[in-house]
């Protein structure tokens, strides 16, 4: 098994795509200051290039690879936002991409991976699906797997939103960061806690089918049944075989919380009327915990707000549910 990223490696990555992907905005946000009695900043990676935190991942870990060992194409299983960094990426450095998705994934965020001129594979009704169709077209077409969370060089590229924190908000004390599979909140507790002494790092996770919350409270790896979900970028599980997320998630993160859909819908809306920002039901978990008192900060605060690919109808269910459809 490979090392354990450090926080060297992310330095590194840091170094490695920054002509690929921005460093986002941390914006302050008077109304969770006021609310909570600390002072409160989003980092805004619904504003990333490709609408999310998985640019970052992507481009390290393609950067990282032999160029000729990647020359015949790559291979990525999303739940759409990987996908469509991994195509972004793919088509500016010239090389052919596959995604495999499960049919759970968002139209617009398959369209999106399409318009980026990767092959969409629909696998299943599940990520367990779709990982078997891209482990598949690799042991037959030879095609290089570019995980969405369980490696090293997509753990130390998320990370760099770490740094970036870090540099903007030294005094920060509490990182509130969206949970999945666990390769965004690895990388930024690698980076942060690599840096700042003391430092919290709280991962937020919808109560339908939280992987990586229900595994760690097991002590172990834990099967989930995907549902329905605002969070979609959230879903999936965490494969039979993790090599890295979960030990990383054991050692580094201090807390997980979980939020409910109403919550999500919530927060969906308030970034809608409080910053102007679309955000997607994952993208927005973070700061629905803070609404709805499941994290209560005793300091200087960061929320990841790691992704803004929603559907237009999806907004809108999301925007009624809260019970602000005039936005």
């Amino acid at each position: 098994m490979s090392p354990h990223p450090t926080l060297e490696d992310v330095e590194a990555a840091a170094r490695r795509i920054a002509g690929v992907v921005r460093s986002t905005p941390l914006a302050a946000s008077p109304v969770l200051s006021g609310q909570l009695g600390v002072p409160v900043r989003l980092k805004a990676e619904c504003l990333q290039e490709t609408g999310s935190f998985k640019v970052r991942g992507a481009a390290n870990a393609l950067l990282s690879r032999d160029p000729e060992a990647v020359a015949g194409g790559v291979v990525a299983v999303s739940s759409g936002n990987h996908g469509r960094a991994v195509a972004y990426v793919a088509k500016l450095l010239g090389i052919p991409a596959t995604v495999c998705v499960s049919s759970r994934v968002p139209s617009n965020k398959v369209e999106a991976i399409e318009g980026l001129g990767a092959t969409v594979v629909i696998a299943g009704p599940d990520q367990d699906d779709a990982d078997a169709a891209a482990r598949r077209l690799v042991s037959e077409e030879g095609l290089t797997f570019i995980h969405p969370f369980d490696d090293p060089d997509v753990i130390a590229g998320q990370g760099t939103i770490g740094l970036e924190v870090l540099d903007a908000f030294p005094e920060c004390g509490e990182i509130a960061v969206p949970l999945s599979g666990g390769g965004l909140i690895s990388g930024i507790a690698i980076a942060a806690k690599g840096r700042a002494t003391g430092i919290r790092v709280i991962g937020v996770s919808q109560d339908r089918g939280p992987a990586m919350h229900l595994s760690l409270a097991a002590g172990r790896l834990v099967d989930v049944v995907e549902e329905d979900t605002l969070a979609d970028a959230l879903a999936g599980g965490l494969g039979p075989a993790n090599r890295h997320t979960f030990d990383l998630c054991r050692e580094l993160v201090d807390q997980t919380v979980l939020v409910s859909e109403p919550e999500i819908a919530a927060a969906m809306a308030f970034m809608h009327a409080e910053h102007g920002w679309r955000v997607e039901g994952g993208g927005a978990v973070g700061v629905a915990a803070l609404l709805a008192g499941r994290v209560v900060p005793e300091g200087a605060t960061a929320v990841v707000v790691s992704g803004g690919n929603v559907g237009d109808a999806a907004f809108r269910r999301a925007l009624d549910a809260a019970g602000r459809p005039d936005q």
